[in-house]
């Protein structure tokens, strides 16, 4: 009785009296107990200090009624629904994606059985998978963080550290490797041209970056002499011949497109056939629009990768608030 007095007298020293006291004189302490209080108080002290950090609770009934409360701030609620709604964009993104995809590959019949077995190859599938991963992401991170359930948003965290490593590290690798992709280039645009007629999807590329880049072959226009059909030795009338594409001028009269600008090209001489098409190569013609444009290219690889990182930073922000909140409630 007297411990949990003293307690009392601890935590409300405003309403505390001294029962022992004598009523003519409230205010004046009895000499007789004033040592057994500075004993008592240090002795209740000493056992509040231990049975604190030790059991974490205390069952003693002045502190039953006393519990911790914690309260989402508008910062929480913000940066709750700035994950929900961002995530939510970037789902119907991934939408959007697939479904690119998915008619690109149907409208190309892909799925038939004379052309399954190399749907593998299929460019349109690229589309696909990078539209199905980025919805089911960006749905995770939503459905996460409006139910607040822990193991989503944890996943939805997991996912997007993982996707900053492994851009930061293939950053890395490519810089360090500039020759060897270099190679890899070139290997892959030799591997389109020979196969320019038998793939729609590697001739639309090929022409692209050969009319928009103003090139024709990977290192010349010779190249193209790989190609089974542009080869002199072939019996058609591409014989010696390369694209349109690779052409100067490839309208005729400024409208009509000629698909024939480009036969016999390469038995001219250089002189000759500067005037026809295009003598570079892509490789070199890809080298240059990196160097004049990699200041862009560098800022959209920073915005990238600064947006990935400031979600990382509110989905945990909103994993540490859902788990107080959920501990104090």
């Amino acid at each position: 009785m007297r411990r949990n007095f003293m307690i009392k007298r601890i935590l409300f020293p405003w309403s505390r009296r001294d029962t022992t006291q004598d009523e003519s004189s409230p205010l004046i302490p009895k000499a007789s107990s004033a040592k057994e209080d500075s004993e008592e108080l240090g002795n209740v002290t000493t056992e509040i200090q231990q049975a604190g950090p030790s059991s974490g609770q205390d069952n003693s009934p002045v502190f039953a009624g006393i519990q911790p409360h914690y309260r989402y701030s508008f910062m929480d609620y913000f940066l709750k629904y700035f994950l929900i709604i961002s995530n939510l964009g970037f789902t119907v993104l991934g939408l959007v994606v697939l479904v690119l995809g998915m008619w690109g590959l149907i409208s190309k019949q892909s799925f038939a059985q004379e052309k399954i077995g190399s749907i593998g190859t299929d460019p349109m599938l690229i589309f696909l998978t990078l539209g199905f991963l980025l919805t089911m992401l960006c749905l995770t991170g939503c459905v996460g963080a409006l139910r607040e359930n822990c193991t989503l948003l944890k996943l939805f965290s997991f996912v997007v550290l993982a996707l900053i490593t492994a851009q930061v590290l293939t950053a890395i690798v490519a810089y360090s490797l500039q020759d060897q992709v270099g190679g890899y280039l070139r290997s892959g645009m030799l591997v389109a041209m020979v196969r320019y007629q038998d793939d729609l999807d590697l001739r639309f590329i090929t022409d692209e970056i050969q009319s928009n880049l103003q090139c024709c072959g990977a290192d010349s226009y010779r190249d193209w002499e790989l190609n089974i059909y542009y080869n002199c030795s072939a019996p058609g009338v591409l014989a010696c011949g390369v694209p349109a594409t690779c052409c100067v001028d490839p309208l005729e009269n400024g409208t009509v497109w000629n698909s024939q600008c480009g036969l016999g090209a390469q038995l001219l001489d250089e002189f000759s056939a500067q005037s026809v098409i295009f003598l570079g190569g892509c490789l070199g013609g890809i080298s240059r629009w990196i160097e004049q444009h990699e200041g862009l290219i560098g800022t959209v690889g920073i915005v990238v990768l600064g947006v990935q990182i400031l979600t990382l930073f509110i989905s945990t922000r909103l994993l540490e608030s859902i788990h107080w909140h959920k501990v104090y409630t």
